[in-house]
C-alpha cells in the first residue's frame, strides 16, 4: 500500500485550500464595501476587516489540523472563537500526489513553523491596487523557509468580467515551484523593484547607486517576489527595516525553489525559528538570477546605516 503522504506535503497541500478560502474573503470584503480600516502605528501601517479575518481563518484551519506546529500570525488578535464558516478542511491532491524530499521526510509537527500574512499590501488594498495583494503562508524547519504559498487574490482583475480571478502560487525546496510561468528578466537590463508607500533617503540612495534601467514601485512583498520569477523585474532592493518575517517567509520558499536568492543588505541569510525577532531591521536584497552583481553595488554607506 502506499505510504501516507509526509507531513510536509500535507502541510503545504492544506496551506494550499486555505489561501484560497482566503482569497474569497479577501474578495467578499472588498465586494461588501466595509474594509473596517484600523490604524496600527500611523497611516502607512493598516488593518482592515480582510486582514483580521483572514488570519483567524488560515490559523484556525492549519491549527485544528496540525495542533503541534508554530504558527505566526501579522496581526495581534483576540483569542476569539473562530466561526465555523471561518474554517477550511480541504487540501490540494495535486500537492499530495508529489514526493516529498528525502531531507524533510522525517519532520514533526513542532518542529515546523508557519509564518503568516493574510494581507500583504493592506495600504493597496484599501486603495484599490488589487494586483498588489497577496496572501502569504510561509512554512520553515530548522530556522530556513522551506515552503511557501503565496495567493493572489485579484490576479488577473483588469482581464474583463468573465475572467477567472486569483491564482495560487506554491514550492517546496528541492521540488521546485508552480502555478506560474518561470520567466528571467531581459538580459542585460537592470530593473529594481522597491516600496511604493515606504521610501525614503536611504532606500533612494540605495537604488539610485545601482545605477538602474528603470525602478517599479509597487506594494506587498510577495507581489515584489512575483514581480522577480515573472521576469518584470531583475532585483527587489529594500534598503530600510520595515519587512517582517511573515513578509519574506513564503516568498523565499518560491524563490529559493527556482534557484533565486534573498537575503537582508549585508548578504545574511533570514531566519525563521519560533524565537527569532519579527523584524528583517536589514532591509532585503533579492533576485531571480545576477546575486552577485547587486550584493557587491549596495554602498558601504546603505550598509553601514542597516543594522542586522
Amino acid at each position: 500500500s502506499m505510504a501516507s503522504p509526509a507531513l510536509l506535503m500535507r502541510v503545504v497541500a492544506s496551506a494550499y485550500s486555505v489561501a484560497e478560502k482566503a482569497a474569497t474573503i479577501v474578495r467578499n470584503v472588498m465586494a461588501a464595501g466595509d474594509l473596517g480600516i484600523v490604524e496600527k502605528t500611523g497611516a502607512n501601517d493598516l488593518q482592515t476587516k480582510a486582514d483580521r479575518l483572514v488570519q483567524m481563518s488560515i490559523c484556525a484551519s492549519l491549527a485544528r489540523k496540525f495542533p503541534k506546529v508554530t504558527i505566526i500570525g501579522e496581526e495581534e488578535l483576540p483569542a476569539d472563537e473562530v466561526t465555523e464558516e471561518l474554517i477550511e478542511d480541504g487540501h490540494c491532491e495535486e500537492i499530495l500526489k508529489r514526493t516529498c524530499p528525502a531531507q524533510y521526510t522525517g519532520i514533526k509537527e513542532e518542529e515546523l513553523v508557519i509564518w503568516v500574512d493574510p494581507l500583504d499590501g493592506t495600504k493597496e488594498y484599501t486603495e484599490g491596487l488589487l494586483d498588489h495583494v497577496t496572501v502569504l503562508i510561509g512554512i520553515a524547519y530548522g530556522g530556513k523557509a522551506i515552503a511557501g504559498v503565496i495567493n493572489q487574490p485579484y490576479y488577473n482583475y483588469e482581464a474583463g468580467a468573465d475572467a477567472v480571478l486569483g491564482r495560487t502560487i506554491w514550492g517546496v525546496l528541492g521540488i521546485g515551484a508552480f502555478g506560474f510561468q518561470l520567466t528571467e528578466a531581459p538580459p542585460g537590463k537592470h530593473i529594481i523593484v522597491t516600496t511604493r508607500s515606504h521610501s525614503s533617503t536611504l532606500v533612494n540612495d540605495c537604488i539610485s547607486a545601482l545605477n538602474p534601467d528603470s525602478v517599479i514601485r509597487v506594494g506587498g512583498a510577495g507581489n515584489k517576489i512575483i514581480q522577480l520569477i515573472e521576469g518584470k523585474a531583475s532585483a527587489y532592493v529594500f534598503a530600510s527595516p520595515g519587512c517582517k518575517k511573515w513578509d519574506t517567509c513564503a516568498p523565499e520558499a518560491i524563490l529559493h525553489a527556482v534557484g533565486g536568492k534573498i537575503t537582508d543588505i549585508h548578504g545574511n541569510a533570514f531566519q525563521y525559528n519560533k524565537e527569532v525577532k519579527h523584524m528583517n531591521s536589514a532591509g532585503v536584497l533579492a533576485t531571480l538570477r545576477n546575486y552577485d552583481y547587486y550584493a557587491s553595488r549596495i554602498p558601504n554607506t546603505v550598509k553601514q546605516s542597516l543594522v542586522p
